[in-house]
């Protein structure tokens, strides 16, 4: 598998993710705050790089891969995510700009589950969402509990290792992984685009 059909299993992974959460949010009409960015203005969430390679592939087919990895280099390594955009002083109100390109990180938080340490199901979500839809989070929780089904941040990500090991399993910082997944795009696509057969014209 070369890279480009990994980037697009990754879109399928994604694609059935995203049926889920809306089963799962339609379900338990717990949802995020309109409006609110508070996960994404947080440079320390990490990702892998193999869920940011459709979005790495986009910008190169769109021609921003460079003018992405500028960015990347003038914001630096500690900022928010890149395609986070905030309309608040304190960067907690905003939106994703590239939202159909986001992440699995992204997709995960507030609509998945992850196994405790007594192996029991708890929600992936912030305390903003527990204390503003408190109803709401209570009886999703125990909904959980009780079997509920909810997307499961282990299993999703399991499907991601056996795509490309070396491409999940190292989480790095929002922008790093971002980085490093147009990096590596760019260095596929220099040598697919320029590994032509010789020919007689050649010499």
């Amino acid at each position: 598998m070369n890279l480009r059909e990994k980037s697009l299993e990754v879109r399928k992974v994604f694609e059935d993710l995203d049926v889920e959460i809306k089963a799962f949010m339609q379900a338990s009409q717990l949802s995020c705050i309109a409006g609110c960015g508070a996960c994404c203005a947080n440079p320390n969430v990490h990702a892998s790089v193999l869920e940011f390679l459709p979005l790495a592939f986009d910008l190169y087919e769109k021609g921003k891969a460079d003018k992405a990895l500028e960015l990347l280099g003038e914001v630096g390594e500690d900022a928010n995510c890149i395609i986070y955009k905030s309309f608040s002083v304190d960067s907690k109100s905003g939106f994703c700009s590239d939202y159909a390109n986001r992440g699995m990180i992204c997709r995960l938080f507030g609509s998945a589950a992850r196994r405790n340490k007594e192996g029991k199901k708890e929600l992936i979500t912030c305390k903003i969402i527990k204390e503003q839809k408190s109803e709401a989070y209570h009886q999703t929780a125990a909904a959980i509990k009780e079997g509920a089904a909810v997307p499961s941040s282990g299993d999703f990500y399991s499907q991601l290792y056996n795509i490309d090991f070396q491409l999940t399993k190292e989480q790095f910082p929002i922008n790093i992984a971002i980085r490093k997944a147009i990096e590596t795009v760019l260095t596929y696509m220099f040598y697919t685009e320029n590994n032509e057969p010789e020919g007689i014209d050649n010499f």
